[in-house]
């Protein structure tokens, strides 16, 4: 097992705003040794199936850098493809972020979120989340500051974790070692009052008791909590 931190300890968390100079709004989260560049851009008009009913919508788009990981890998944009794995993530992202908006605040609008990772090792997923709700946070202060939204269409944090199982003990925040040898692992996303949003569990070697799940849960909101308090220390600093 772990020896610098405890089996459900977080590793360091480090937001860094406004780190893209043309984005609406961006960070830069670090979380261990993950890190992802989360930047939000505004178009004034919706996708035709949302035109006229007075609403915008948000989404994501996720991609990797080709050496983000120890063994260069090519962008999927040569492929000409996404993968299923990015495919699944953005819409993840997508499906958090939206959670917490009132998408009719926000008028025919869409706001993107970009999460590009630059460095991986475990927990891209979770780590984009969390850097995704700090950049449209900051993004939606903005427009409300300019008078480009009238009222606040999002009230409620976003924060998220992953969690494993290595021989019958619970881990959480798993890096790139851990999750490759995790018998069981699992992503929460929380919203700031402890309700969920989303669980993604899967016991890929081993099947999950109850008890362990239960310690997964409490774990990963417990932790969600804390992370949430970083979220809010970067808007406010």
């Amino acid at each position: 097992m772990r020896k610098k931190r405890k089996n459900l300890d977080l590793r360091s968390i480090k937001i860094s705003k406004d780190f893209m100079e043309h984005a609406l709004a961006s960070c830069l989260i670090e979380q261990g040794k993950t890190r992802v560049i989360c930047s939000v851009t505004l178009e004034e008009s919706v996708p035709r199936w949302l035109k006229g009913k007075g609403r915008g919508w948000v989404t994501a788009e996720y991609s990797m850098l080709p050496t983000a990981t120890h063994t260069r890998t090519d962008r999927e944009a040569i492929k000409g493809r996404l993968s299923g794995r990015t495919q699944e993530i953005q819409r993840l992202i997508g499906r958090s972020i939206r959670n917490v908006f009132s998408l009719e605040l926000l008028g025919e609008r869409v706001l993107k979120i970009d999460c590009d990772v630059i460095s991986a090792d475990g927990g891209t997923r979770t780590a984009s989340i969390n850097g995704a709700w700090v950049a449209t946070r900051i993004a939606v202060n903005k427009l409300l500051k300019n008078g480009i939204i009238k009222s606040n269409p999002m009230k409620k944090g976003v924060s998220a974790i992953s969690c494993g199982i290595i021989a019958g003990t619970v881990l959480l925040d798993l890096d790139y070692s851990e999750d490759s040898n995790a018998d069981a692992d699992a992503n929460f996303v929380f919203n700031s009052e402890g309700k969920i949003i989303e669980i993604q569990c899967t016991g890929e070697k081993e099947a999950i008791s109850n008890s362990q799940f239960s310690e997964m849960f409490k774990a990963s909101k417990l932790s969600c909590s804390k992370i949430y308090k970083t979220q809010l220390s970067c808007i406010n600093g």
